[in-house]
C-alpha cells in the first residue's frame, strides 16, 4: 500500500510524447490527482486521464517498475513513460519483465 497520507491523492508524472495529452488539457506534467481511498489501477489512471495504455511502455510506482494492472494507492508517486526507452535499460528497470506479464494478463 502507499505511503501515509491523510488525502486521497496521488502524484503523477508523465514522461516523453505522451505530455502531449496533457497538453491537449491544459494539465502540467507532474501534478497531484484524487483517487478512491481504496486505490485503483494505474491503467483506469491512464485512461482517465485519457491517455491511450497501449502508448505507455512502463508504469513506475513509488521508483519501482510495476504492471499498468497494478493497484495504486493514496499517497503513491505513479509515472507514465512511453515507448522508445533505449534497450538495456528497458531489461536493467524491468520494463520488458512487466511487458510481458501485461501480456499475459491482456490474453487471460
Amino acid at each position: 500500500m502507499g505511503n501515509f497520507s491523510k488525502s486521497h491523492d496521488i502524484t503523477i508524472r508523465i514522461f516523453g510524447f505522451l505530455r502531449r495529452y496533457m497538453d491537449a488539457q491544459g494539465l502540467t506534467y507532474s501534478f497531484n490527482k484524487e483517487i478512491n481511498p481504496k486505490g485503483d489501477t494505474a491503467y483506469n489512471i491512464a485512461t482517465a486521464l485519457n491517455i491511450p495504455p497501449e502508448e505507455i511502455e512502463a508504469v513506475f510506482l513509488n521508483g519501482s517498475v510495476k504492471n499498468i494492472y497494478d493497484r495504486v494507492f493514496p499517497g503513491d508517486r505513479l509515472a507514465f513513460i512511453p515507448h522508445g526507452t533505449p534497450g538495456p535499460y528497458r531489461v536493467f528497470l524491468g520494463m520488458v519483465r512487466e511487458n510481458v506479464e501485461r501480456k499475459h494478463r491482456e490474453n487471460m
